[in-house]
């Protein structure tokens, strides 16, 4: 059991590393410190579903229903689109600059983006429910199932409250509001990318 662990938590890290609209939104709240706890911890709530519905063989719905795919990367672009848009325009407003200084977005708010950039973004499933899913059909025992579940999902806590908690160590560079404007301007540029590339793909 423990070498399934160990394939489940490397093979998660592995992926779950890739620079994304997800793990840029978990950045800046950590440099913010704004709702940090409860935005890394629905971040890491949302694999673990993912990654037991992956493990449980959830692929099989994506058989039965071809066209899942094709309409999630519909809604995952718009959102991207939409997001990476404002992103310019709180960099070109200096937006993110006054939050350090101001009460910033609510909990409510904030939840709600983690949880579109999560939940609407096709590589998410692609990763957890595809390629995770698949690297667990190598076990057939219930036990290594498991090991190799909880294994991904020690990851997927571990990388996001590391990622969250450790963004604090980048506030002092923040101070600058130029720097909030050049990364925005970085955040933006990458969520439009993401989003011509899922459009790429229909």
């Amino acid at each position: 059991m423990s070498a399934a662990v160990l394939n489940g938590f490397f093979t998660s890290l592995a992926l779950i590393l890739a620079i994304g609209a997800q793990n840029a939104f978990v950045l800046r709240q950590g440099i913010l410190r704004r709702h940090v706890f409860w935005v890394v911890l629905a971040c890491a709530l949302s694999d673990a579903l993912l990654i037991s519905a992956g493990v449980a063989g959830f692929a099989g719905v994506v058989t039965a229903f071809p066209a899942l795919p094709r309409l999630m990367a519909l809604a995952g672009a718009g959102f991207l689109l939409l997001y990476g848009l404002l992103k310019f325009r709180a960099a070109w407003r200096g937006g993110d600059a006054q939050t350090v200084a101001g009460q910033g977005t609510s909990l409510r708010a904030a939840l709600a983006t983690t949880l579109a950039l999560t939940w609407l973004n096709p590589h998410v499933y692609l990763d957890t429910l595809g390629l995770i899913g698949a690297v667990s059909v190598q076990y057939d025992s219930i036990r290594d199932k498991t090991g190799f579940a909880g294994g991904a999902i020690a990851a997927s806590f571990l990388f996001f409250f590391a990622l969250g908690f450790g963004a604090r160590y980048l506030a002092p560079l923040m101070k600058n509001p130029r720097t909030w404007q050049i990364l925005d301007v970085l955040i933006g540029v990458l969520m439009l990318y993401l989003a011509i590339g899922l459009l790429s793909e229909l």
